[in-house]
């Protein structure tokens, strides 16, 4: 078994799921008291968001490359970025370490391709959404990208920051993005990405008429395969 390094912390709400959902998997497919090797560096989220909204990038991307280079050090094997967001700066990390970073969206992309769905709606932060370090990386895998108009996309962004962040799970901002989705699904979604590791938090697949891909999920799964392959 592999060591899994994880760079968590953004946030720590969501990591605590990464957590659960590898140790779930490795146990449901190694049996008896078997749990991953892994390691945790979290990040101070706040740090984080402020190069976000500063948009000092290249400060976000030496901070997280610094924690996988201590993760490399340490023993890790691959590198997951437990965001969606983060991957914008994945170039400035594969520049300090020598082992390979488990992109969030190449899995999300693979597990879209398996279903044959071809046009996905995407929910995130303004930067996934409304960047292209992202939808790229989908559409290079055959898949169009649609996005919630600009209101939507600030009611979005806001639950994400100043909610699910937070911890804070309200039944009205899952209404919120019930109602998103399904203005997704009539402009030609056939599924829908939760591009946010924080929104699987808020929204479950019994809230959508068509799939939703819950890139923690897949994200978490994948690194599980990766950490057993021969």
């Amino acid at each position: 078994m592999k060591t899994i390094g994880l760079i968590g912390g953004m946030s720590w709400e969501s990591s605590v799921e990464y957590y659960r959902i590898i140790n779930e998997e490795v146990k449901n497919r190694l049996g008896g008291l078997h749990s991953a090797k892994c390691l945790l560096y979290s990040v101070d989220f706040a740090e984080v968001e402020h190069f976000q909204a500063t948009g000092e990038w290249e400060k976000a991307g030496h901070l997280l490359a610094e924690a996988a280079y201590s993760l490399e050090k340490a023993g890790a094997k691959f590198i997951v970025i437990c965001t969606n967001t983060m991957h914008k700066v994945v170039h400035y990390i594969e520049e300090k370490i020598h082992i390979p970073i488990l992109h969030i969206a190449e899995a999300t992309a693979t597990q879209i391709n398996r279903t044959g769905i071809q046009t996905v709606g995407l929910l995130g932060t303004k930067y996934t959404m409304e960047q292209d370090f992202y939808i790229k990386r989908i559409e290079a895998n055959g898949i169009k990208v649609i996005i919630p108009d600009e209101n939507d996309r600030n009611i979005v962004n806001k639950v994400i920051y100043e909610e699910l962040c937070l911890g804070d799970i309200k039944q009205s901002s899952k209404e919120y993005y019930k109602n998103i989705i399904k203005s997704l699904v009539e402009n030609g979604a056939e599924g829908i990405i939760l591009g946010c590791t924080e929104i699987g938090l808020l929204v479950k697949q019994d809230d959508s008429d068509v799939p939703l891909f819950d890139t923690t999920f897949i994200h978490a799964l994948e690194a599980v395969n990766l950490a057993l392959a021969e």
